[in-house]
């Protein structure tokens, strides 16, 4: 991929780059939509990355271009949110850049040419990296590297939150930005508590496969929404913002007030929700411990819990296409009562993750693609590094 990006850059630019970057890809391991509520979350960068080369420009723009898109550029001079951008990756990079000059950094302009394995829709939050990509571009260039890891993923998720439009936690951009296996604590997201889980799932004899069920993410930011939303209206039965703010015991014996107040569906997601935090306790204790048998127990539990609770499988009111529910039948079958399988991410389409013992990875792959088409079923590594610059060439 070095090559390949440093080609481009010299056929879009007419020079020569001056630096090779790279942000990875991710996977939720568990706690399925539990960082939005302050609460605990495994994850891990995956070896897909995003690899940009760049030179500085001399200008006041950053100009941007990714192979198989359209190129677009970037006024630092002009970094305030504008709705008519929500949606694009010009507003992740703006919303980056304001980022950093409202804590009195000086950016200035930069040519970046980027190839991407972290493909849009594939579930292993390509928005994530694409912000941790340019969060770190900024840090190394500009900011002397001063800010780290965690920094770098808050300032990638305001730019979602704020320019992009969609309103996601921190799971995604953590992830990529620090790299490997890792359990994060969210109850103070401003101060993350992040831990590194010594764990290879290659060496326990499974490998962890990534399932593109063949539904776009697009025009689905309003199913993602109502998921905060719903439990909002939880939280303010207690007058707590979020959930990991509320007693489990208080829920319960307020759950008829919780009904009235938020609607059946918000009940269910907050029992998700309590229940998956304690799933990802135990499952990053069941990696520790060597336990991988009691890790896919609750892998399996989590899946459960996120379709018949979280309910983000199958969007609101779909009938005729329901990709990630028949991707998870299909899973089941060629799993064959082995390993584990669940919806992971936002849900509702992208892409499944399963754990797959390493003997049948291929006739598992072949079963999977015999129906879902080729090149849909992943077998993904855990990528040691997050955001990183790769090398300097000049």
């Amino acid at each position: 991929m070095f090559e390949e990006v440093k080609n481009g850059f010299r056929e879009t630019y007419q020079c020569e780059p001056e630096f090779i970057f790279s942000a990875p890809g991710r996977t939720e391991l568990s706690g399925n939509h539990t960082d939005h509520q302050h609460g605990v979350v495994l994850a891990a960068a995956v070896n897909r990355k995003c690899v940009a080369a760049v030179r500085k420009n001399g200008l006041n723009r950053v100009r941007v271009l990714s192979k198989g898109y359209h190129s677009f550029e970037v006024d630092l001079n002009d970094l305030e949110p504008n709705e008519m951008e929500f949606g694009r990756p010009s507003s992740l990079v703006r919303g980056v850049a304001s980022k950093y000059i409202k804590d009195g950094e000086s950016l200035s302009g930069i040519d970046v040419y980027i190839i991407s394995e972290v493909l849009s829709g594939s579930g292993l939050s390509s928005s994530a990296a694409f912000e941790v990509l340019f969060g770190t571009i900024f840090n190394e260039l500009y900011c002397g590297g001063k800010y780290s890891k965690e920094d770098i993923a808050r300032i990638g998720q305001y730019a979602e939150n704020e320019f992009f439009g969609k309103p996601c936690g921190l799971m995604d951009q953590m992830a990529s930005s620090v790299g490997n296996i890792i359990f994060i604590d969210f109850n103070r997201p401003e101060e993350a508590i992040v831990k590194p889980i010594p764990f290879h799932f290659e060496e326990c004899g499974y490998s962890l496969c990534i399932i593109d069920s063949g539904a776009s993410h697009e025009d689905l930011t309003d199913e993602y929404a109502a998921i905060t939303q719903e439990l909002k209206k939880v939280c303010k039965v207690f007058h707590k913002e979020f959930l990991r703010e509320v007693k489990e015991e208080e829920f319960y014996a307020y759950i008829k007030e919780v009904r009235e107040a938020a609607g059946d569906r918000a009940t269910l997601r907050a029992i998700h929700i309590f229940n998956e935090n304690k799933r990802v306790l135990e499952q990053a204790k069941a990696l520790e411990e060597n336990n991988f048998t009691r890790f896919l127990e609750l892998v399996k539990a989590s899946g459960i819990s996120s379709w018949h609770y979280l309910q983000n499988v199958v969007p609101t009111g779909a009938t005729n296409h329901q990709d990630v529910a028949l991707a998870l039948a299909l899973c089941e079958k060629a799993l064959h009562g082995k390993g584990a399988c669940r919806v992971h991410g936002g849900g509702f389409a992208g892409t499944i993750q399963a754990f797959v013992p390493s003997e049948d990875v291929d006739a598992f792959v072949k079963e999977m693609e015999d129906v879902l088409g080729e090149g849909k079923c992943h077998v993904m590594q855990i990528n040691p590094d997050g955001g990183k610059l790769e090398e300097t060439l000049q």
